[in-house]
């Protein structure tokens, strides 16, 4: 069985880490490269560092930054905001990026996606979602959580993975923010519909949440922003908690 992977994730905007209760109120959560060299040596698995004002503001990521932020790290870094065309990707990965994450962009135009996995492989494509419950319906929305679309989350997630994605990371917009654990009942239909990883995205507030998203969730890997970056919970305490739940996870 693969490790679950524990995932710090880094939302930027005008250069700073910044963080948000459903996706609005942002406030300043530190310097982005100090956190990312932090986290490289706490033991996180992967970061990732999504531009929250690129797509919205119709900017190309902060390329300078992304440099800065690979410097620091030995691990899997993923980058996403404002990515929309085969050159954004090149200038990401040449600067350091392991994996991208596209969003609006994949939903505004779901060929991106059969596009830049043939070219750089499915590994290091990931589709973010983000989606809200409406109605009985999971609705996926775009442009950072503002506008909704006609596209619902599991129908959508399944067309990403046929279309070449590597992965899939789920925000519920329901539990962005909030500290009251993920989505784990969606979490667990989308992973039991789909053959590539599932990253689960809002919601973390305490351990249990991650041994929930886990266990319950049958999530492949857990995002989460708040909580690590101002020290509510340390990875390395939250890693021995996992094996001691019979979890496995990389120490």
């Amino acid at each position: 069985m693969l490790s679950k992977r524990i995932i710090p994730c880094l939302d930027i905007k005008n250069g700073r880490t910044v963080k948000g209760v459903n996706f609005v109120e942002l406030r300043d959560a530190g310097d982005p490269v100090e956190l990312a060299k932090q986290y490289a040596l706490k033991g996180a698995d992967e970061l990732v560092f999504l531009d929250i004002s690129a797509t919205l503001e119709g900017r190309r990521t902060m390329v300078d930054l992304v440099l800065k932020v690979a410097e620091q790290l030995n691990i899997p870094f993923t980058v996403g905001g404002g990515i929309s065309s085969i050159s954004d990707v090149e200038k990401l990965l040449h600067n350091g990026a392991d994996k991208i994450s596209i969003n609006s962009s994949a939903v505004k135009k779901p060929s991106l996606i059969n596009e830049l996995s043939s070219k750089f492989g499915s590994q290091c494509i990931t589709v973010a979602i983000d989606a809200k419950f409406i109605n009985n319906e999971w609705v996926v929305h775009v442009s950072g959580g503002k506008i909704p679309t006609d596209k619902t989350l599991i129908d959508w997630a399944i067309e990403t993975q046929d279309r070449g994605a590597g992965e899939i990371l789920f925000t519920s917009m329901d539990h962005d923010g909030t500290k009251n654990g993920f989505a784990n009942h969606m979490l667990a239909s989308l992973s039991n519909k789909l053959s590539i990883p599932v990253i689960a995205s809002g919601g973390a507030g305490k351990q249990e949440h991650f041994i929930d998203v886990f266990q319950k969730g049958k999530a492949d890997a857990a995002l989460a922003a708040s909580v690590f970056h101002f020290g509510e919970i340390e990875i390395p305490v939250l890693k021995k908690t996992l094996q001691q739940n019979n979890i496995k996870v990389r120490l």
